[in-house]
């Protein structure tokens, strides 16, 4: 992750950071996945390091498909403090089953893709037009 600074004075700069638009991290905000930020005397926005960072944390558990209800719940429960790190543990061992076996499932399409692609390649160098295998496993 790159150094967050200690503080930020506008939501742009807090999207810039963290990836997020403006408009998600007002909506993030709407719906207390990120908590209000506190306000300058003029009503703009001010971001600490510990939200920033928090941010960018929200950016990668959506990027890996984790449902915002989810990120809500995991954002409740770290609000609770250190007595709640056994359920937040328990929450990020299951998504990261989720996302292994997501791995695994793309590996396997890839597997196939290149099977396809080894085939078809073999298929214009030795044209055989009885050769209509397309599972690896038919070889």
């Amino acid at each position: 992750m790159k150094d967050s600074p200690d503080i930020v004075t506008s939501i742009k700069q807090a999207a810039e950071f963290s990836g997020l638009s403006e408009d998600t991290i007002r909506y993030y905000e709407k719906i207390g996945l990120l908590p209000y930020a506190e306000r300058k005397a003029n009503g703009h926005r001010i971001y600490s390091k510990n939200q920033l960072e928090g941010m960018v944390f929200l950016t990668r558990l959506k990027a890996s498909g984790m449902t915002l209800k989810e990120m809500k719940s995991y954002r409740n429960l770290s609000e609770q403090g250190s007595a709640s790190i056994p359920q937040r543990v328990f929450i990020l061992i299951e998504h990261k089953k989720r996302i292994q076996n997501e791995i695994d499932r793309l590996l396997e399409t890839q597997r196939i893709i290149d099977y396809k692609i080894d085939h078809y390649n073999e298929v214009l160098l030795n044209p055989d037009i009885n050769d209509t295998a397309c599972d690896p496993g038919e070889e």
